[in-house]
């Protein structure tokens, strides 16, 4: 795709200097670069993709972009010599999870692995190496990578490390396998009842094999030793130093407890945010109304915002916990969990709309889409500013083809994370069927009726590199570019809309698209350089996109070494 110069004056803020906060008392200018942003269109034109050479910035916010004639007005100032290097916009992660990002690089990593022996071996190393630790704690499992694609038990695990007790998450964070240790410390037997939406594995003679799903997780994790306030800051800190060096500068944490709510505010308040945090409060946090009557947090800078609340009402497609109309095709007589009932979905919802905060909710199977759908439109009719909220659909990953109509006519927003298609795609046929897969992954159906889509990663359930979720956006495809055509190809996005859902219209999902994901005049300089020309680069290749610096309102937060 060839993008037409823009010569006009669209303000733009770059500091390509040291990232100390020292006062700079003449803008800024960065010449010869390759950069692109969008410019906003008018009340009938979408916003367009347009590149320059030339930006300007000061005090942390856009003056304007253009070509050489502008860095002429400016030759008293800062000048950057850009190197010709690319620069984009930005990128917003509009579905993350920060801490559970950040504590998992302080436990091991099983992502990938190529079976339950492979990952029990993985785990009894870094136990090895770790005799500190008096759990073991990981995540990143998914049997639907292994040629028996059947969950784990305690058993494996207990075989090569049973001294201490070990908590395994799944990849997608809906499952979790414990060895034997982990689950007497929980207490959970075989008289142990499935909890509300959660589901305890158990053999033919009615023992637990290990495997919790969803709500059944919280029988142990609620036991488990919680981290401390400064170890919880280490995860912060972990996770935004990584998130920036892939180029995000904004993450919209989806699902946050009150513990979180008051770290990010001390943090926001002493200047310690690097990227902006558009948080999301977990519904099911027992002061969620005190959140609510306590209104919407804004800082001056944008670093932190809160004003949404973040519902999941099902599980994941691979452990089998979606909501789905009709069986599993692979599970006849299973439909998946709902992890909350129908009357606390219609309380959260009357009570979260009224005190004018964002509903964002999780639904992964047409079920429970459709049930989403449905408390939408009626909490609407006794909330009539619940329209103007934009309201999201987290995932909307598997929806029926007459539900998708709705998210237009109800103004929601769906919220989706291209490599979720990508990582899916080997399982999704098997477990709903050629025909609801219609409606599965549906981006360019959602694109064509004219919904915005917030694009998103969901990490560490996927890592997190918006660069992955560009390719996967364009080519449908893995990073070894299987299958050669694209998995349902029809449903691919183009370049430019794909970059526009992990920018502009990221920031429009969390209302803050006046100041963020664009390099306009007047918005924050939030803007990376990358090694790679991601609009005319050959598709296959934009996950190999490298970030080389990072900025985040005029101040420099990272710089490839």
């Amino acid at each position: 795709m060839k993008i037409k110069p823009f010569l006009g004056l669209i303000s733009m803020a770059l500091c390509f200097g040291a990232v100390a906060k020292s006062a700079v008392a003449k803008p800024t200018v960065v010449k010869n670069i390759q950069g692109y942003t969008l410019v906003s269109g008018s009340a009938v034109t979408q916003p367009k993709w347009h590149s320059f050479s030339t930006l300007v910035f000061d005090n942390g916010k856009v003056v304007a972009t253009g070509d050489a004639t502008l860095a002429a007005k400016y030759n008293d100032s800062r000048i950057i010599d850009g190197k010709n290097q690319y620069l984009l916009p930005g990128m917003t992660d509009a579905h993350g999870h920060i801490l559970s990002l950040g504590f998992g690089k302080l436990s091991i990593d099983v992502r990938g692995l190529a079976s339950a022996g492979d990952t029990v071996q993985a785990v009894q190393a870094y136990a090895k190496k770790h005799p500190q630790l008096s759990w073991i704690k990981g995540r990143g499992w998914n049997q639907e990578l292994w040629a028996s694609r059947q969950y784990p038990q305690a058993k494996d695990l207990d075989e090569y490390l049973n001294d201490r007790p070990v908590w395994l998450k799944r990849v997608d964070g809906h499952a979790g396998w414990a060895n034997q240790k982990a689950l007497a410390f929980a207490g959970i037997t075989k008289d142990t009842l499935d909890p509300d939406g959660g589901a305890i594995i158990r053999d033919a003679a009615g023992e637990p094999t290990g495997i919790l799903i969803d709500n059944a997780m919280d029988l142990l994790e609620n036991k488990m030793p919680k981290p401390t306030v400064a170890e919880t800051q280490v995860a912060l800190d972990l996770a935004m130093d990584h998130l920036l060096s892939l180029g995000i500068t904004s993450v919209h944490d989806a699902g946050i407890k009150h513990s979180t709510y008051d770290l990010y505010k001390y943090n926001a308040k002493n200047n310690k945010l690097n990227l902006r945090i558009y948080g999301m409060v977990d519904a099911l946090t027992p002061k969620l109304f005190q959140v609510l009557e306590q209104g919407h947090i804004k800082d001056s800078k944008d670093m932190l915002s809160i004003r949404s609340v973040k519902l999941s009402v099902d599980g994941a497609l691979g452990s089998r916990g979606a909501a789905l109309l009709k069986p599993y095709s692979d599970k006849p007589g299973a439909t998946g969990l709902m992890l909350v009932s129908q009357p606390q979905m219609s309380l959260i919802f009357e009570q979260v709309l009224k005190h004018n905060f964002q509903l964002n909710v999780h639904a992964i199977g047409d079920k429970g889409n459709q049930l989403v759908l449905d408390h939408f439109e009626h909490a609407y009719k006794g909330q009539s500013n619940g329209r103007l909220l934009r309201n999201r659909i987290e995932h909307a990953q598997v929806v029926a083809l007459s539900d998708i109509p709705r998210f237009k006519t109800l103004n929601i927003m769906p919220s989706m994370q291209q490599t979720h298609a990508t990582s899916d795609m080997n399982m999704a046929k098997d477990r709903v069927g050629a025909q609801r897969l219609k409606g599965a992954y549906a981006w360019q159906t959602f694109l064509k009726q004219g919904s915005r889509i917030a694009g998103g990663s969901d990490f560490p359930v996927e890592l997190a590199n918006p660069f992955f979720g560009l390719h996967a956006a364009v080519t449908r495809q893995n990073r070894e570019n299987q299958p050669k055509s694209g998995w349902i190809p029809q449903e691919a996005m183009t370049t430019a809309q794909a970059l526009t859902s992990f920018t502009l219209d990221a920031a429009y999902a969390a209302h803050q698209d006046d100041v963020l994901g664009s390099l306009e005049k007047g918005k924050w300089a939030d803007f990376i350089l990358v090694d790679k020309d991601v609009f005319n680069a050959p598709a296959n290749e934009l996950w190999q996109t490298k970030v080389l610096q990072t900025w985040v309102g005029g101040e420099l937060k990272y710089k490839a070494q």
